[in-house]
């Protein structure tokens, strides 16, 4: 039987606008992967092998932070509860490891409040494991915990293996994910999100600035964190505030250290310089209609959930379309605005909005004579 699923329900409308996706005119950049979003309007400004699947490295500790910040909000662990510090999160992350490290001591116990600062502003592996062994009981269980809460954070790929991003087969993010959850941090767990601008941290009388090297580098960056994975290259989760935008940034596959800086800088400012907001559909404003199987009426308007607004090229006027996507046709009897499907906003093959629609009115269910003539039409639409 053929699938009743109508992907488009037809182009609304083809605006003078312009281009803001991948393949904008006169701008690009060395990153293999990068996925560049507004804040505010969720316009994907930049996108790049977004969902390629690619080791996270210390870019992971984002997701363990976010499991330990969870833990704090429900009272699972205070700020002062502490952990000891075991041979394996000494040896694994510690001051042998020559990695990142807060050099805690062996067998010491340290609070929860210090081992997080540590993970976060000197990216330090041993805080990270001490954490996960003391939350979970072990590294792994620990890993597991992240991977199940990134699939309740809508990340179907990433996936880890333990808490510190070392190298690991088995670890994987997206940079569309990493973007998902830099937006996370920053709006669920703001209080904390500071912390990834704190220029250093002392602890046990050890000085260390902040590993983040962008903060410093990049004027508005007040986040979050960097990466580096062997034959995959060095990587960056950034998020930039200026004036009343913010963007978000992940990148990754560049060759060194300093070109991950000047490319940084380079798309950050790009962002910031180049786009103007402009509204492509008010909220409440009817911009499409629905087929209604079996209803008193045949059809009925929908309309935006929400102001529909994108972020614009100022000086590169193009096409974008405005497509409706919902299951076909809706079975009566419908709601006042009960949500159908989405609003995609596109940019030739480039998917850069959607936002939810809904009806405009109910449609209460029709005649006898009614609903025997759509099933009339519908078996004539998909069998002749």
């Amino acid at each position: 039987m053929r699938m009743k699923w109508l992907a488009i329900l037809g182009v609304l409308t083809a605006l003078a606008v312009g281009e803001a996706a991948a393949q904008t005119p006169g701008f690009d950049t060395k990153a293999k992967q990068i996925y560049l979003v507004d804040a505010e309007t969720g316009t994907v400004l930049f996108s790049r092998a977004e969902n390629e699947p690619v080791p996270p490295a210390s870019l992971a500790k984002l997701m363990a932070m976010e499991v330990v910040f969870e833990a704090l909000d429900e009272g699972e662990v205070t700020p002062d509860t502490t952990f000891e510090v075991s041979e394996y999160a000494w040896r694994t992350g510690g001051a042998p490891s020559g990695t990142s490290t807060m050099f805690a001591p062996i067998k010491s116990r340290i609070r929860v409040a210090d081992l997080v600062q540590g993970a976060i502003v000197q990216l330090a592996n041993d805080a990270c494991i001490i954490l996960a062994e003391g939350m979970a009981g072990s590294e792994a269980a620990f890993a597991e915990r992240m991977t199940k809460r990134a699939r309740d954070l809508g990340m179907p790929v990433a996936t880890f293996k333990n808490a510190t991003g070392l190298p690991d087969p088995g670890n994987r993010m997206t940079m569309r994910e990493l973007v998902t959850l830099s937006r996370h941090l920053y709006e669920a767990h703001r209080d904390r999100y500071r912390l990834y601008s704190q220029p250093d941290f002392e602890w046990n009388k050890i000085y260390q600035r902040n590993k983040n090297p962008l903060l410093a580098a990049i004027i508005g960056v007040d986040g979050l964190a960097t990466g580096f994975a062997e034959g995959f290259g060095f990587s960056v989760a950034a998020s930039m505030k200026r004036g009343d935008r913010r963007v978000y940034l992940a990148m990754g596959g560049l060759a060194s250290e300093k070109e991950r800086i000047e490319e940084s800088r380079r798309v950050l400012e790009w962002a910031m310089t180049n786009f103007e907001k402009r509204r492509i559909f008010a909220g409440g404003e009817t911009i499409g209609e629905a087929s209604v199987y079996g209803g008193a009426a045949g059809r009925v308007a929908l309309v935006a959930a929400e102001p529909l607004d994108v972020l614009l090229p100022v000086d590169n006027p193009e096409r974008l379309t405005a497509r409706i996507v919902y299951k076909w046709p809706l079975n009566a009897p419908v709601a006042a605005g009960q949500e159908v499907g989405v609003v995609k906003l596109w940019n030739g093959e480039k998917l850069i909005k959607e936002v939810p629609v809904h009806t405009a009115k109910a449609v209460e269910t029709g005649t006898l004579t009614s609903r025997a003539l759509d099933a009339l039409q519908e078996l004539l639409f998909f069998w002749l």
